[in-house]
């Protein structure tokens, strides 16, 4: 396997996105160089940070020091909440730690409703776009009614709603929605963020392939249209996961797996509504 087997999708403003990619979600600080160039050695492209990991610098160092050419790579970090006023300076640190003059994705993080800011950060955002240091823009966790505000106020509309998108959480509506606008749906936690689910139905489905249960659940993942960011501190474990793409899950599968959501039952992290 190698990188080029990674399939991409089109965003809305024509920038492409590896549909596979490698989340840095609680990696510590310290062991972030090493362990993101394991996953560039394993042929990851796409990497997503954020300021509130606090590994920016480690995704930095690592994509410095793999000889990997920048326009290779697809890197993404986020807007914390408390920075959504403020959102230029907040861009313009991040760029400082990833040593980069620009990110693929920028996305804010929350929509933190409470303090009434994502709309005015989002209008930052366009201008970070406009700027050309961000190649595509978009936002994390928003609900339907956060997306529609945002659209109706700026007119612009997000290339990206990263949520928490697995097995047991499948946001049947909001993936709806984000079709019907154009808005591609990125998924972290896309594996149950280690709860995996354990079914019977879903390991019938693997042992049918010669592949795992997290193998097919990426699979899974690609084939219904979501982008997928699984994390991993073991190179083995990540090479796993990359290897998913020499086999396909048939309708019927597909089917199956839609019936193992458990909907809100099955939230394993925040609510938007809830995190400010």
């Amino acid at each position: 396997m190698t990188e080029n087997a990674v399939p991409t999708v089109t965003l809305n403003n024509g920038t492409e996105i590896p549909q596979l990619g490698f989340g840095v979600f609680r990696v510590d600080p310290d062991k972030t160089n090493r362990i993101v160039r394991d996953a560039l050695s394993v042929g990851y492209r796409h990497l997503d940070t954020a300021k509130i990991y606090q590994n920016e610098e480690g995704v930095g160092h690592a994509v410095a020091e793999s000889g990997i050419a920048r326009e290779e790579l697809f890197i993404t970090t986020k807007l914390w909440n408390s920075d959504q006023t403020n959102a230029q300076d907040a861009f313009e640190k991040s760029l400082a730690r990833l040593r980069m003059d620009y990110v693929d994705l920028y996305l804010i993080h929350w929509p933190a409703p409470n303090n009434d800011t994502f709309v005015e950060a989002w209008r930052s955002l366009i201008e970070i776009q406009e700027s050309g240091r961000a190649k595509a823009i978009g936002v994390s966790n928003f609900t339907i009614d956060h997306l529609e505000r945002l659209i109706s106020e700026t007119g612009v509309v997000p290339a990206v709603n990263q949520v928490e998108l697995h097995v047991d959480f499948q946001q049947a509506e909001l993936r709806s929605f984000a079709a019907e606008q154009g808005i591609a749906i990125e998924a972290w936690g896309p594996l149950g963020q280690g709860k995996i689910n354990q079914s019977e139905e879903l390991a019938a489905i693997a042992a049918a392939h010669g592949k795992t249960v997290p193998q097919t659940i990426l699979r899974w993942h690609t084939q219904i249209g979501n982008i997928a960011i699984p994390k991993s501190n073991n190179i083995d474990r990540m090479a796993e996961n990359f290897d998913i793409f020499d086999f396909e899950l048939s309708a019927s599968e597909i089917a199956t797996i839609a019936t193992l959501d458990r909907g809100e039952d099955g939230r394993n992290g925040g609510h938007p509504l809830e995190v400010h």
